[in-house]
């Protein structure tokens, strides 16, 4: 089932999270960068549109100037954000030039979608630059958000933009295979779910506690990216994007991930 729907989407949103493309230590790996960056050029040679979400610019920023102590204080985190935006925008890029392919830049708030004008304008400029083979990085402008215009999370963000481009398909990368009954680095005997049709039922079953050092999301933010873009009949797979070459993987059918159907 997952690979005949990934087959089938013609237009695909992928969010890359902070801890998808991080070590341990906040620095961005660049060979798990790469590697998605070179399935994204298969899924277009294929003939198919993608659209990025991407989380890392705190991280980037962290790496440039080889500082993290004062990652509390909201000022240092949004110029760090600054910062490593331009080196996240730098990698993509470079990474995606190997295969000439051009990349662009949205950075957008929670106003942008809430203000009609606004949000006729984004989804203008997307299929503009899809259409002309262009990949847009989409990421929340960190560096001017605060709780009133804050997003809060890319993979709600993912969610937006899905519904927006009118998206086949959502993919949030993970550094988890997909949705467990409980914790998977806590417990060994976790059972991965892999298909979900019922999310309320799901959310009575699991244990959804934790996040990542570096995401300001946990498994809760990743359920109601699905359910918000479910309620528009689109399906969203959660998958491990640290694995080489997953979404090959899951297309041919020799890895696992967690899909949850649109009604």
């Amino acid at each position: 089932m997952l690979s005949e729907i990934i087959e089938k989407s013609r237009k695909i949103v992928i969010k890359i999270g902070s801890h998808t493309i991080s070590d341990d230590d906040g620095s961005v790996n660049k060979e798990i960068l790469s590697n998605i960056v070179e399935q994204v050029n298969d899924l277009i040679s294929a003939g198919k549109q993608v659209i990025i979400v991407s989380s890392g610019a705190g991280i980037c920023g962290i790496s440039a100037i080889n500082k993290w102590s004062r990652k509390e204080d909201i000022n240092y985190k949004q110029a760090l954000c600054a910062i490593g935006q331009v080196e996240l925008m730098n990698a993509y890029k470079n990474l995606f030039a190997v295969h000439d392919i051009h990349v662009a830049q949205m950075l957008l708030t929670r106003e942008d979608f809430s203000d009609r004008i606004r949000t006729l304008n984004i989804r203008n400029t997307l299929f503009t630059l899809v259409d002309e083979g262009v990949v847009t990085i989409v990421n929340e402008n960190d560096s001017v958000s605060v709780d009133e215009i804050k997003i809060g999370d890319n993979d709600t963000l993912a969610a937006l933009t899905a519904n927006l481009w009118n998206a086949d398909l959502l993919i949030l990368m993970s550094d988890i295979d997909g949705v467990y009954d409980k914790n998977p680095k806590d417990h060994s005997n976790a059972d991965l779910i892999e298909e979900v049709y019922d999310i309320d039922g799901l959310l009575e079953e699991i244990d959804v506690a934790g996040k990542t050092p570096f995401g300001t999301g946990g498994i809760v933010t990743k359920i109601a990216a699905a359910r918000r873009v479910n309620e528009y009949g689109i399906p969203m797979v959660l998958t491990n994007g640290k694995k080489e070459n997953i979404l090959k993987k899951l297309k041919d059918g020799t890895a696992k991930a967690t899909i949850f159907f649109g009604r």
